[in-house]
């Protein structure tokens, strides 16, 4: 088995702006690190983290309009809709040399060859 690591440079000025934010807030680092290895709900997140119900709502919407979360629902014999959440990333390298700044994602899904 081998894993093929996939990374991507982000070129685009405003999807820049808004990673150095996301970077930027503990919270959704918090998040991302925490839904790393398996999916969450915000419930399990918000307990596990220490982060109340209505931020983790909040910065799960921040981080999926970024794509760098993914979403899976399922509903429950309850008929509730069940969401779980997932970081679609690995890491994210920031270089900036003040002139010009370079980020690159490692994507968090593993592949077979």
């Amino acid at each position: 088995m081998q894993e093929l690591i996939q990374n991507r440079k982000i070129i685009d000025d405003e999807k820049k702006q808004v990673i150095l934010e996301i970077l930027a807030d503990k919270y959704c680092k918090l998040i991302l690190h925490n839904t790393l290895e398996k999916p969450k709900s915000a419930m399990e997140i918000s307990n596990e983290k220490k982060i109340p119900i209505s931020t983790v709502y909040r910065r799960l919407q921040t981080l999926f309009d970024a794509k760098l979360l993914s979403i899976s629902g399922s509903i429950n014999q309850d008929g509730k809709k069940y969401f779980l959440y997932k970081s679609r990333v690995k890491s994210i390298a920031l270089k900036c040399n003040l002139e010009v700044t370079t980020i690159e994602l490692e994507s968090n899904s593993s592949r077979v060859s």
